[in-house]
């Protein structure tokens, strides 16, 4: 009892460390200029400091002052499971200096959007971060509004997040993917005085160069410049300080200590003994002085790192080591749980066993004869042979197997104690001992398999044994000792692979430890480690051996030592299984440290958790910074947990690390976890010129010259007050496209060989000044300043480094003083963008300033072989409208490479810098305008370096925000129809609407555009802008020339005739495009042609936006992104128009292929359409022209399906009048007055005797009705009948068709009061495909006649009937109903008659029951039924052809859509779920079952092969995916499953549902370049090349759909 009490007091002491760290301050500006260190009450009135978290929340609440900047707002947007994209899986965010936001954005209605939650364990409620406290934010519910957190940051960290929804099942909830966000720290330094002259020269410390001066400065990460040293060369602290002014005067920030912890035995910096002790070696009184510090010397360091800072401006860095501590660590023996044993890791055993046979069999080598030294390959392979024979000695087999003896006896023991267990399994009678033993291993019965936990440790339970042996062996009867060797023979199956694992691992180690011989005694580079012995063993032990008294078990002090293994997974811990490194001899050991066992948590480890953390905490309160050694073999969650208690202690506190994972997919997860700022990589690890320029390329480029991201993906909004308290504020919105892990590039760090031994000494100069230009954090080591010859020993050297500062003997520091200052002045400057070009063994580097294009360029020529003087070959590099001063260069020279190092001091080569006379850079005038010429001068051998200021000439300063001027002002008085020429237009309609005059543009390398508008341009705009992917195309071809600029606004410009509006947005541009050419060199062109597009395109965007309704301006992208499509769609082209006699604009079917002319403007399409892209949108005139244009146009009682213009339209549809009924019917009920519309009189393009005229006869518009007259006289020509024969019939008309098309029959059945009409040659209804192939012998034969009563045209007629039987009644209508001849007798017949008529008969035509057994009760025909619980396409197709009256198509949720009252709620509903299984695609509905004969999804138009079924695309509607359709069964879903179905209690269920069927569509949307919803797909969405990229009524109906959610809401 008392053992485990004190076990739980530790495992709370540990977690009080973790808890009770202290409480830091962020200072945070207040209002007044202050700052605020203020606290704040607690519950009991007792007052605790303030969090950053706490200040952060204050900011947002106080009023914002005149000088406030607009708060930066980076919006994270999420996948539809509420996860990050693979990309934005990890972000890194800035210094919280001033608080921002992180908005994290949903799309309404997705997955994660179900009563979601966003969590995260940012402390966005004030107070102190904890790992697993996390903070709730509950997600917005409207499905028509964006959905956006926004979370108020204030301080430093990493952080997770994630949302959590409700699942698919019932009361079940979902987590999303998480993501992680870390925030860099806030670090400060003393502020430097410029390197350079005002003329340009550097500045040595006499002359006031780079002085320190009072004020700190913020240090972003990117103006690190840390010095690597290790204290034990630099002597005692009292005499750190000349290091410092070494440090400080060649340009570093910061210095990164090795461990300064006392050392164990090895003397090793990484093998520290004493974690909570400085080394004494740092003191000046040694041992003495550093034991008299209660604080084990830190108040001391603190001191001396205060020095460092405050007179030399350089922070501190340290390593933190928390995977191994020294093997002479004095609490090793009071807590040996601390490390890996035996004891308490029991696989651990066999290994110690090997590794004691190891040491043993040193010892007697003489003894037996045995070679001591190695002096050959042949002493180790007899050396390892004879060692082969000890390990088998050792019978370590034992602890793998199964005892066949112990297994015998077990058997006997279960039958004599009669505790057998009957075998229940499957019939094992005649199975052999093969499969039985394949049967025991299947269920897991081996007992300790794999686990190697002690000899014989595997076993099977004897009574299992007994039952599953007796069962195949019934012969043997109750023969015990039969049964029992019957057992055994199983046995012996299942050691037959134990067996071989053991040799196998036997052999992996052998080899293993001879690899290891050969590299540490035999090979030219190793350390040749002498003679061996019991005390320098063959190869190094394994573990470390405590013993504090003779009587000590060895298993539990025995503790394994730490290492690394080869491409080892850093995600899994080598001492754990199932790695058995330890017995395999994997692991790469450092036999001075000991492995640390934190266990799962601090419970599983109290002490060392409680240990280590006060190790770390008292480290980052010392330090400003960490690196943490053997990163990727540390235990992920020991690395979060004790950082985060380190970042209580110090919340800016700068974390970088080392990683050898090999997957960039596993650094980010180290870096998203742990909180790592910085990932070291090291320029010393490129081979070749090339590789270097890609390193410098991939970590230290910053941004490419030109970049277009922060001007032109940012946006001005503004800000609501995050808390729900104080005041909105202007902000700018960033968005975040993921982040990759910040590189800290060395030019070489601290255990890696020199560049004498790897390339050349020469190199040094050039790699080390390319580094300085990278905009990264860099790194490097005194010993490569200072040039020396090899990598020194950690462990081994003693001598001391010397101080060379900037004079003789101190290699390239004058050079690395310029470049390093001036790095830190261009990074505080923002030099964000650059260039690295690579030729030859060249590199050029030019870092430059966005806003004023000053710039520097360097010039290196690496040497990565030795001995050259060769000065080789690099083009002049031409710099455009650029002057370039010259302002330093330098060779290096060695006289020879000898180590100049004595017995006490470490010193470098004798490398001479040489400094190059200025050289010119001429000035030269081109076809393409003025340039400098940077060239290389004769003499500049390999090592050499020149460095040159650049500044553009005549730099227009103001472009940036003049391109961004004036441009609401100059779209502001844009309608639609001019926004849809600025927008959009596609080729065909702008060379119709400029007589042939401008096209689509074409861009090299990449093809035309889809739209001549901007649309067309943002398509690979986005793309470019994202990535900054200046070599795209577009890019190239802007920078070739301006064609593209001139484009842009002339063709606006051309069109001022047609269009007035357009005359200021192409001023506009012209002015902004004349600018950039007159002062932009070619290659600054992308960007601000890029600026120039995309705040004109955001403009015009939101100008059409406002002119919509409040659904579409307050909706969601995804709703404004359709309800563009009503811009897309609706123009003005010459060719077609709503009026005969002149240009107006009208709507397209789709395009690119129904743009112009006859094709552009279809009756059916335009009335499927126009509430959706009209009336949702609040575009009610536009609406209203395309309904009196038709309604002109009435003859035979049908309106055409073709306008051409109302010059020759043609009337071969049956289903057009009910179309434009239906979208009569919602004008009135959604527009202003909307009824009012009745009243309305057109002029009737035809005489109402039906004589054709053509348009400009004298009888043409000589007659007028009202729009009411117009429907009244629909209903009544087909309750007469209509038959007639289309004007101009033959092929002059339809080429197609068969003459017995072109007549045109309809008639009323007064018995259903259902509409019939058609025949087996047309084809009336949106199916309308015509055969075509001759060879196939199609031609004239419809695809789908659908001759009968198809579903639609009967819903739409009742709805029609339906309202206007309500308005009759309510004295709105001037009519009552149909005169019409019944039985004979010529009556009238009300709207309300006719409405019942069809109501009664409707479901017994159309249902087709799911139960045989109801057949009677419907007008079926059972032997030709399908599919059952559906509803018929048609009633009552023609003579031999009622097969497709059962074809299961999507029609009839058109009909459920606009009247719902006909249908059985629960026949509805079953029919829909059927619709959502069978027909429903990612883009649209199938339009054919699947398993009907006649389904072919892929239309091919082009195909002209004899299978009938697709020749000519016949198959037109024979299943391929349509998008249209989709939309209506959207909304019949919702409708029905609200009353009847998971809705119906609580209607968000089936909200939910639908919007996930939008995911596919909305992706389309966004990414496509057409930016609409295309005409139709093939099977599963596939593209379809034949189909309209974007169609109207596809946008249209889902449009349909969002505006019937909305108004839910």
């Amino acid at each position: 009892m008392a053992a485990k009490s004190k076990a739980a007091r530790a495992v709370k002491k540990a977690e009080n460390k973790l808890k009770n760290l202290p409480n830091p301050s962020v200072k945070i500006p207040k209002r007044n200029g202050g700052s605020s260190t203020e606290t704040s009450p607690t519950t009991d009135g007792t007052k605790t400091p303030k969090t950053p978290a706490d200040e952060g929340i204050e900011f947002f609440e106080f009023a914002p002052i005149a000088a406030d900047k607009p708060i930066r707002v980076f919006e994270l947007r999420l996948d539809p499971d509420g996860g990050p994209d693979k990309d934005k899986s990890y972000l890194r965010l800035p210094p919280a200096d001033i608080p921002y936001i992180l908005r994290v954005t949903l799309d309404a209605g997705t997955p994660a959007s179900k009563n979601g939650v966003f969590k995260t364990n940012f402390p966005l409620d004030g107070g102190k971060f904890s790992r697993e406290r996390f903070v709730e934010r509950r997600l917005p519910t409207n499905f028509s509004k964006p959905i956006q957190v926004d979370l108020p940051i204030s301080h430093a960290g990493a952080f997770a997040y994630w949302v959590e929804y409700d699942g698919d099942e019932p009361g079940s909830r979902t987590k999303g993917r998480e993501g992680y966000f870390n925030i860099d720290p806030l670090l400060q330094t003393k502020e430097r005085s410029s390197i350079l002259s005002p003329s340009g020269a550097p500045l040595s410390p006499t002359d006031g160069g780079a002085a320190l001066k009072s004020n700190y400065v913020n240090l972003p990460l990117d103006s690190l410049s840390i010095l690597t040293v290790v204290s034990k060369w630099m002597g005692p602290m009292s005499g750190w300080s000349k290091y410092f002014e070494e440090a400080r005067d060649r340009g570093y920030n910061m210095l990164h200590w090795t461990p300064l912890q006392e050392r164990g035995e090895s003397d090793s910096p990484y093998s520290i003994r004493n974690q909570l002790r400085y080394d004494p070696s740092m003191f000046s009184g040694g041992k003495d002085e550093v034991e008299k510090e209660i604080d084990g010397g830190k108040a001391k360091v603190e001191k001396v790192f205060k020095v460092a800072k405050e007179q030399y401006g350089l922070l501190s860095l340290t390593d933190v080591v928390l995977n191994h501590t020294a093997n002479d660590s004095p609490w090793l023996v009071e807590h040996p749980e601390a490390g890996y044993s035996p004891a308490n890791t029991p696989h651990m055993a066999p290994a110690l066993e090997l590794d004691t046979a190891i040491i043993d069999f040193s010892a007697t080598l003489a003894a037996n004869g045995l070679p001591v030294r190695i002096a050959s390959y042949g002493d180790i392979e007899t050396l390892v042979g004879a060692l082969n024979q000890k390990i088998k000695d050792l019978n370590l087999w034992q602890y793998y197997v199964l005892d066949v003896n112990r297994e015998n006896s077990a058997v006997k023991e279960a039958f004599a104690n009669g505790r057998v267990i009957e075998w229940q399994g499957s019939p094992v009678a005649g199975k052999s001992v093969v499969e039985l033993a394949e049967i025991v291993r299947s269920l897991g019965k081996a007992e300790g398999l794999g686990e190697f936990s002690g000899r014989f440790g595997v076993k099977v339970d004897g009574s299992f044994a007994a039952g599953l042996v007796k069962a195949p062996f019934a012969e043997l009867g109750d023969n015990v000792n039969a049964l029992a060797d019957a057992w055994v023979r199983v046995v012996d199956v299942l050691n037959v692979p134990l067996y071989q694992e053991w040799e196998d691992d036997t052999k992996a180690a052998l080899e293993s430890i001879k690899n290891r011989v050969k590299y540490t005694r035999l090979d030219e580079h190793g350390p040749k480690l002498g003679d061996i012995s019991r005390e320098n063993p063959l190869v190094e032990p394994y573990f470390t051996r405590l013993a504090p008294t003779p009587e000590s078990d060895p298993f539990v002090y025995s503790l394994a030592n730490n290492g690394w293994i080869w491409n080892a997974d850093p995600l899994q811990n080598f001492a754990l299984l199932p790695s058995k490194a330890y017995i395999r001899r994997e692991v790469i050991v450092w036999g001075d440290c000991v492995k640390l066992r934190y266990g799962d948590s601090p419970q599983a480890n109290p002490w060392l958790w409680g240990y280590m953390t006060s190790y770390v905490t008292s480290l980052a309160a010392t330090f400003d910074g960490f690196r943490i050694d053997n990163c990727h073999s540390t235990p992920l969650h020991v690395g979060v947990t004790l950082l985060d208690a380190a970042r209580v202690v110090n919340p800016d506190l700068y974390v970088c690390a080392e990683l050898f994972t090999g997957s960039e997919e596993t650094d980010k997860l180290f870096v998203s976890r742990l909180g790592l700022n910085s990932l070291i990589r090291e320029m010393g690890n490129a081979w070749d010129p090339k590789e270097s320029s890609r390193l410098l390329y991939s970590y230290g480029l910053g941004k490419p010259i030109g970049s277009m991201d922060s001007a032109c993906l940012t946006s001005n909004e503004e800000l609501p007050p995050p808390t729900g308290k104080g005041p909105a504020r202007p902000c700018v919105v960033i968005p975040l496209y993921g982040s990759k892990p910040h590189a800290l590039l060395y030019d070489l760090t601290h255990d890696n060989e020199s560049y004498l031994d790897k390339r050349s000494a020469e190199d040094v100069l050039s790699t080390g000044a390319l580094v300085t230009f990278s905009y990264s954090a860099i790194g490097s080591v005194k010993g490569f300043d200072d040039l020396y010859p090899k990598l020194l020993n950690l462990v081994q050297e003693k001598r001391r480094y010397e101080t060379s500062g900037l004079g003789e003997g101190s290699g390239i520091a004058k050079v690395k003083r310029l470049l390093n200052h001036l790095r830190m002045e261009m990074v505080l400057g923002g030099y964000v963008e650059g260039h690295v070009h690579q030729e030859n063994d060249y590199i050029v580097m030019h870092r430059v300033h966005p806003g004023t294009q000053k710039g520097y360029l360097l010039v290196a020529h690496t040497s990565f072989q030795k001995g050259s003087k060769d000065r080789g070959y690099i083009s002049p590099q031409k710099l455009r409208r650029t002057k370039a001063k010259y302002i330093y260069g330098a060779t290096i020279d060695f006289p020879d490479y000898e180590d100049k190092s004595d017995s006490e001091t470490l010193r470098g080569l004798p490398g001479k810098l040489t400094d190059i006379p200025p050289v010119v850079a001429p000035q030269g005038l081109d076809n393409e305008g003025p340039y400098v010429e940077i060239i290389v001068p004769e003499y500049f051998p390999p090592g050499s370096i020149m460095l040159f200021e650049t500044q553009m000439q005549e730099y227009d300063v103001g472009l940036d925000a003049f391109c961004t001027s004036g441009v609401d002002e100059a779209f502001s008085d844009l309608s639609l129809v001019d926004l849809n020429v600025v927008l959009h237009r596609c080729d065909g309609e702008e060379r119709d609407a400029t007589s042939g005059e401008i096209g689509s543009y074409a861009v090299p390398g990449m093809g035309p555009l889809v739209y001549c508008g901007l649309e067309g341009w943002m398509h690979p705009l986005r793309h470019i802008m994202r990535y900054n992917d200046l070599g795209h195309p577009l890019c190239g071809h802007l920078r070739d020339g301006a064609w593209a600029l001139d484009y842009i606004h002339s063709r606006l410009a051309r069109q001022v005739d047609n269009f007035p509006n357009l005359v200021k947005p192409a001023v506009w541009f012209k002015e902004r495009f004349d600018r950039i050419k007159a002062n932009m060199p070619p290659f600054l062109r992308p960007k601000y042609f890029a600026l120039v597009i995309s705040t004109a395109y955001k403009a015009a965007r939101r100008i059409a936006i406002e002119q919509c309704s409040e659904f579409v301006s307050t909706g969601h992208s995804f709703t404004q992104d359709l309800s563009l499509c009503s811009v897309q769609m609706h123009g003005m082209v010459q060719s077609a128009s709503l009026d005969p006699g002149k240009i107006t604009p009208s709507l397209a079917a789709g395009l690119p292929h129904f743009a112009t002319g006859w094709a552009r403007c279809w009756g059916r399409d335009v009335f499927i359409s126009l509430r959706g892209l009209f009336l949702t949108t609040g575009n009610f005139d536009g609406a209203k022209k395309h309904i009196l244009a038709f309604a002109s146009t009435l003859k035979h009682g049908l309106i055409p399906n073709l306008l051409d213009s109302l010059r020759t339209p043609r009337y071969n549809s049956r289903d057009s009048p009910w179309w434009m009924l239906q979208n009569i019917q919602d004008y009135a009920m959604s527009a202003p007055d909307g009824l009012a519309i009745l009243s309305e009189s057109v002029r009737r393009r035809f005489p109402k005797d039906d004589t054709w005229v053509p348009w400009n006869d004298p009888r043409a518009y000589a007659e007028c009705s009202t729009i009411a007259e117009i429907i009244q006289e629909i209903l009544q020509r087909h309750a007469d009948g209509i038959h007639f024969r289309e004007y101009n019939a033959g092929p002059n008309l339809d080429m197609q068709m068969k003459d017995e098309g072109f007549n045109i029959d309809i008639q009323v059945d007064w018995t259903t009061g259902l509409i019939f009409g058609g025949n087996q040659h047309n084809c009336g209804t949106w199916m309308d495909k015509m055969g075509e192939s001759q060879r196939a012998g199609t031609k004239g034969i419809p695809g789908t006649p659908r001759d009968g009563a198809p579903v639609e045209i009967t819903g739409l007629l009742k709805s029609t009937l339906r309202w206007l039987n309500e308005l009759s009644t309510a004295g709105k209508f001037p009519f009552k109903g149909v005169e019409a001849e019944v039985d004979g007798k010529r009556r009238l017949i009300t709207y309300n008659e006719w409405n019942n008529l069809i109501q009664a008969s409707f479901e017994q035509c159309y249902y087709v029951p799911l139960d045989p057994g109801d057949d009677a009760k419907y007008n079926v025909n059972p032997s030709i039924i399908n599919r059952r619980g559906i509803y018929k396409d048609v009633y009552g197709s023609g003579p031999g052809r009622e097969w497709s009256d059962y074809q299961f198509r999507p029609n009839f949720p058109i009909a459920m859509t606009v009247a719902p009252e006909m249908f059985d709620e629960q026949h509805a509903l079953g029919a829909l779920k059927l619709v959502d299984k069978t027909l429903r695609g990612p883009l649209g509905m199938k339009t054919l079952d699947p398993s009907d004969m006649q389904y072919r999804p892929y239309y091919d138009n082009s195909n002209d092969s004899t299978d009938a079924a697709i020749a000519k695309g016949l198959n037109y509607h024979q299943g391929p995916e349509w998008g249209w359709p989709l939309g209506y069964f959207l909304r019949a879903y919702l409708y029905f499953d609200t009353r009847v179905g998971a809705g119906k209690e609580d209607p968000t269920q089936t909200l939910h549902y639908l919007h996930r069927h939008l995911l596919p569509m909305r992706r389309h949307v966004e990414n496509d370049p057409w930016a609409g919803v295309p005409e139709l797909t093939n099977k599963d969405g596939a593209y379809c090349h034949d189909s309209c990229s974007t169609q109207a009524w596809s946008s249209s109906c889902v449009l349909d759909f969002l505006e019937t959610v909305h108004k839910m809401n």
